[in-house]
């Protein structure tokens, strides 16, 4: 009786031992990257989908990049969500991030509207930056490193071949597929939207440089820039939102390129003086310069953040497939255009911390 005993606690031992060898292993699976080099860290893994979802939704996996800061992480929870609500697909959101955003960020998409999302939390390291960001001591707090993440794709994304990069003022109003499937012509490494567009001219902006053109964002005067030969009323393209072909992005080192003309930025200063956009995007104009294919305007509705938005008509931004409020007045200040749309899709914190932050941002945008 003994010997019977002592064989079934045996059993029982090699058994438990076996359930948690498995278990193990499911989870290292899980893992989507190695740590890369460029400091962009995976610290949170893609938790498994219920297998209900995993019925109703398709088996085609599209990554989505976004970057979420602190100070605008509800932003990127409303974009997130517009997004997973309106697909069948199997949408995997990567979310760059600086450290001390985490435990923020992680707590929020415990939400019940998001908890079903997929994810992997990547720690974005503004170091990979020095040297390439000329950064004025005098607005430091003004810098942005998270702006910068769109540029290490391949990095952030080491196993997909194709991309969808997101801003965090974006609502998505259909399916996130459609933007994905759009065609890149060959040997193009992304498609952009373009600034010449009917929908942009429809609301032009006209600023100091003019912004939907190359002189809007590169210093004409510059030896350097006059030597790329690049026609100055070359029209502009939006970086916010974008698809990228990870595949040719590699093949042509396009992170590398990118790097250079920051780097030569910092020494030669070749942006335009009077820059009409983020400091993202020349270093973008020069690379892709005729070299990139074209998204649906339909899928980046541009300027709801200006003065401009307001032009749209309702009609129009219902049957906009993805909005996006760049410009000075976000939707979270409730100052924007159309601002009961985002909120539609935004989800509370569950901190309050965001609260705070809104109300800040609505006295900023009335002063």
């Amino acid at each position: 009786v003994n010997i019977s005993i002592l064989i079934v606690a045996v059993v029982i031992f090699l058994l438990v031992i076996h359930h948690n060898f498995l278990s193990l292993s499911d989870f290292l699976r899980r893992e989507l990257s190695d740590p890369s080099p460029l400091g962009l860290q995976p610290i949170d893994f893609i938790p498994a989908a219920p297998q209900r979802l995993t019925d109703e939704r398709s088996d085609k996996e599209i990554s989505v990049v976004i970057a979420a800061s602190d100070e605008r992480l509800g932003g990127a929870i409303a974009a997130m969500n517009s997004i997973y609500q309106h697909t069948r697909s199997n949408v995997v959101f990567h979310i760059v991030t600086l450290n001390d955003t985490v435990d923020h960020l992680r707590m929020w998409l415990r939400s019940p509207p998001l908890k079903n999302m997929r994810y992997q939390i990547l720690d974005f390291d503004p170091r990979v930056l020095e040297g390439k960001v000329q950064v004025d001591p005098q607005k430091a707090d003004t810098f942005k490193p998270l702006t910068f993440a769109r540029f290490y794709l391949p990095s952030l994304v080491p196993h997909a071949e194709k991309v969808i990069y997101v801003d965090d003022d974006v609502i998505v109003q259909d399916d996130i597929v459609e933007l994905y499937n759009t065609p890149l012509k060959p040997g193009h490494a992304a498609a952009f939207s373009d600034d010449c567009d009917s929908t942009s001219s429809k609301v032009a902006v006209r600023g100091a440089g003019n912004q939907y053109n190359y002189i809007g964002f590169l210093d004409y005067k510059k030896e350097t820039i006059r030597k790329l030969a690049m026609k100055a009323n070359t029209c502009s393209f939006n970086p916010g939102v974008f698809v990228a072909n990870l595949t040719e992005w590699k093949l042509q080192n396009i992170t590398k390129q990118l790097e250079k003309w920051m780097a030569l930025n910092v020494v030669e200063e070749l942006y335009s003086k009077t820059l009409a956009g983020s400091i993202t995007t020349p270093p973008l104009l020069i690379v892709f310069y005729k070299q990139h294919s074209s998204i649906d305007p339909m899928w980046n509705v541009r300027h709801l953040g200006s003065s401009a938005g307001k032009r749209y008509s309702p009609q129009f931004v219902k049957a906009a497939k993805l909005l996006h409020w760049n410009g000075h007045f976000k939707p979270w200040g409730r100052t924007a255009s159309y601002a009961e749309v985002w909120e539609k899709w935004y989800v509370p914190d569950p901190t309050g911390k965001f609260n705070l932050i809104r109300r800040r941002s609505e006295a900023y945008e009335a002063k």
